[in-house]
């Protein structure tokens, strides 16, 4: 059996430096929210596929801190935080690790499940979901600093697009951000990009499309092509402003370079209305620049920030003190250690001491016992003399 060939991946891999650059966020929960905003949660990070931590477990013990830690780790920019309160569901989105923060009030959702629910003939799958979506603001040229970070925070959750250099196939899945200014809340969709061949009725896109339909019932195939002589406002779409000239090949059937095809948006989900309610300049806290429904004085203004720079030089203090007391501690440590080994070296010192004294000692005892037995050998000898001259005598 002959060998399967299989394709080399010719396409070209982000370069580490490339992927550094490239947002990243954590999407979860803070508290008991519910299983229906745990389903929202599931939605939100299936939007921001493939760039988000899509199976994240949040522990009832963990804290915000524990996952600023691992955020600078994993490349971790934003946080998406929801929490539930006995009034409304809450949204933080977080720059990290110094801020700034917005929280929004989440007036209205609908989950993904909903969405396509609704449609005759939902489209999605998987492959949409392995690049980012395409983000696109709409009328947030408004006054205020609010919208201004409002704007920039929106932009940098999501991969910068160089539209000169990337892939027309790249371009699956559409994020749109509308603010309405009738209502000061702002509209989040999520759809999906699809091209359809122009200029032809749903029959013969289906000819086209799919395997040849049951022609049985119909005399002549012109009766099945012009049956439906009235189109429906579906088909009525390709205008010139639904019209675009494919620059490269596109995913899908027939879709080739210079070809005139409509653009299609299909709803995924999940739907949100929200309601901007404060920016704060730092992570989850920190001074506020705006708040919806309080307003302050400048002297109110200006006794908040001298209540929070006492809040942080207390907090710097508190800080220093620490390694002061650390410092402090492991100095003595250091040092009973020293003493401790200064103590076991003279102990040995005094052992070897001792021992040295025990050899001399019994050098010495060794040296008197040699000389008493030479004086009682000379003494002997002395004894044999005197006997040997008496008897000569």
């Amino acid at each position: 059996m002959a060998k399967r060939k299989r394709k080399n991946r010719t396409h070209i891999q982000p370069s580490e430096e490339e992927m550094n650059k490239i947002p990243k966020s954590f999407v979860m929960r803070s508290g008991i929210v519910g299983t229906s905003v745990t389903a929202l949660v599931r939605d939100v990070r299936r939007v921001l596929e493939p760039n988000t931590a899509s199976h994240l477990r949040e522990r009832r013990s963990n804290r915000l801190k524990d996952f600023v830690m691992v955020a600078g780790q994993l490349g971790v920019t934003h946080f998406l935080i929801f929490s539930r309160t006995e009034k409304n569901v809450n949204l933080r989105i977080a720059r990290v690790p110094r801020g700034p923060t917005l929280t929004f009030r989440v007036a209205e959702y609908a989950l993904a499940k909903d969405c396509l629910a609704l449609q005759k003939n939902p489209k999605t799958s998987d492959v949409e979901y392995h690049k980012s979506p395409l983000l696109v603001l709409n009328n947030f040229q408004q006054p205020g600093k609010e919208f201004k970070v409002m704007t920039v925070m929106l932009q940098n959750m999501f991969p910068s697009v160089d539209v000169q250099t990337m892939q027309l196939s790249e371009a699956r899945r559409v994020l749109l951000f509308n603010y309405n200014e009738d209502t000061g809340m702002v509209d989040m969709r999520h759809y999906s990009i699809g091209v359809k061949a122009t200029g032809v009725s749903k029959s013969i896109k289906r000819v086209i499309n799919t395997n040849l339909p049951n022609l049985g019932d119909y005399e002549d195939i012109s009766d099945y092509v012009l049956k439906e002589a009235i189109i429906s406002e579906s088909d009525v779409e390709d205008g010139p402003e639904s019209t675009v000239t494919l620059s490269q090949d596109y995913p899908g059937r027939n879709n080739r370079r210079n070809e005139q095809r409509a653009v299609r948006l299909h709803e995924l989900g999940p739907r949100l209305t929200l309601e901007l309610t404060k920016v704060e300049n730092g992570m989850c806290g920190g001074e506020v620049l705006y708040h919806r429904y309080i307003t302050k004085s400048q002297k109110e203004v200006k006794e908040n920030e001298r209540k929070r720079q006492r809040t942080l030089e207390e907090k710097a203090a508190r800080r220093e003190q620490q390694e002061q007391n650390v410092e402090k501690k492991k100095t003595e440590k250091d040092s009973k250690k020293q003493s401790k080994l200064q103590q076991a070296e003279d102990e040995q010192e005094d052992e070897n001491i001792n021992f040295e004294g025990e050899d001399d000692d019994e050098e010495e005892d060794d040296g008197m016992q040699l000389d008493e037995e030479d004086s009682q050998e000379e003494e002997e000898e002395e004894e044999e003399e005197e006997e040997e001259e008496e008897d000569e005598e």
